[in-house]
């Protein structure tokens, strides 16, 4: 498979991280207090699903993730395409959960196969991330759930850093996603009830302030005030449903 030189390159940066680290959070990329951050907030989010239901952890990692839907009782499958990162997640998690070798722009499962899928910390290394949301979609069934995570775009302290990196005639490692974007398209492939859920993370050195903004207060500011989520949160998590009705041919190209 043919990956853009922007996709290879992190293709190439996530094999390495799973051949170096051991640590859940080194091998995805993340501090650990950003690994921690970011699955407390999707436990605190995330509703469940009944017992048994078939969920997909697409670019799992060590599949901190994929343990966590597998201790709720459901059905997870973890799938990555780093597979020193895959061997690590087998080794330290319950020997019933599967895993694949596999790419989140082409998934090896069939078409509305899943009750679920994850796809988090995965939508930055992509050269075009709108083609991955019509692969996930598509492999849900009408009435299943599917989370993505995206670095936030918006965000304050990612303006500076982007205009900075101008300045300096630096290019931004990473990409970065605008949650309306991401929003839309999962309503043009086929979603409804589509929410953005804002995680705001600080950086290690002000991490035991961490607390304070996943207070409900401060959830709740974020949540119901215009702009403020998108302003103070690094990332941010979309939900949505995937309803029975099939897109038009060519929406959201």
């Amino acid at each position: 498979m043919t990956r853009p030189g922007f996709e290879e390159q992190w293709r190439r940066r996530f094999v390495q991280r799973g051949s170096r680290f051991d640590d859940d959070a080194g091998i995805a990329g993340w501090t650990p207090s950003g690994l921690e951050t970011r699955l407390r907030n999707f436990r605190r989010v995330w509703p469940g699903d009944r017992p048994g239901a078939l969920w997909l952890d697409a670019g799992c990692g060590a599949g901190s993730y994929t343990r966590h839907l597998s201790a709720c009782g459901v059905r997870p499958v973890g799938l990555d395409y780093a597979l020193p990162s895959l061997r690590k997640a087998r080794q330290r998690s319950p020997g019933d959960i599967p895993w694949m070798v596999g790419d989140v722009t082409r998934l090896p499962v069939a078409p509305a196969s899943l009750d679920g899928i994850l796809c988090l910390g995965v939508m930055q290394a992509l050269a075009r991330p709108e083609a991955a949301v019509a692969e996930l979609m598509a492999a849900v069934r009408p009435g299943g759930q599917i989370w993505i995570d995206v670095l936030n775009a918006d965000c304050l302290i990612t303006r500076l850093q982007r205009g900075l990196a101008r300045l300096r005639g630096r290019g931004m490692v990473l990409r970065y996603d605008r949650p309306r974007q991401l929003a839309h398209w999962l309503r043009a492939h086929g979603a409804e009830d589509v929410r953005i859920h804002w995680v705001p993370i600080l950086p290690g050195p002000l991490r035991r302030l961490q607390p304070w903004l996943e207070t409900p207060a401060v959830r709740r500011l974020l949540a119901t005030v215009p702009g403020i989520g998108a302003l103070v949160s690094h990332a941010v998590l979309v939900s949505a449903v995937k309803t029975g009705v099939q897109p038009a041919h060519g929406a959201g190209s």
